[in-house]
């Protein structure tokens, strides 16, 4: 079955975008052509890495869907990782619900209007 393997974030402003990724999620970015366009190193452990590019027009407006999928990001301590997305300039979009079986699953924007997912995993499933 086919797997993700990459991502892409569109950006008007690519330097607050990396600033953003950067505080929350403590990715690492590097220039990948003359272009704008920079890659995005999330980690050594299992996962996949991307790459970031200059929006081309507006973000997308609040409450306008966003011809895009979205990228869901696990993380240990969902409260936590919230209050630095809003710290950092993100702001919550669907408050965190428990998906049985799963974990606990809230939305969120970036600065540049980006939508992602966060996932505390529930320690006792799977």
């Amino acid at each position: 079955m086919p797997r993700p393997v990459y991502f892409e974030v569109y950006a008007s402003d690519p330097e607050r975008a990396i600033t953003f990724y950067t505080t929350v999620f403590e990715w690492h970015f590097e220039r990948w052509a003359p272009d704008a366009s920079w890659a995005i190193i999330t980690g050594s452990g299992a996962g996949i890495d991307g790459n970031l590019v200059q929006r081309d027009g507006p973000p997308p407006e609040n409450g306008a869907a966003a011809p895009t999928c979205s990228l869901t990001m696990e993380v240990d301590d969902l409260d936590l990782m919230v209050r630095e997305v809003q710290q950092a300039g993100g702001s919550l979009v669907a408050p965190a619900q428990t998906v049985p079986e799963l974990g606990r699953l809230a939305y969120c924007r970036d600065p540049e209007g980006t939508l992602f997912g966060m996932l505390e995993p529930d320690a006792g499933a799977g």
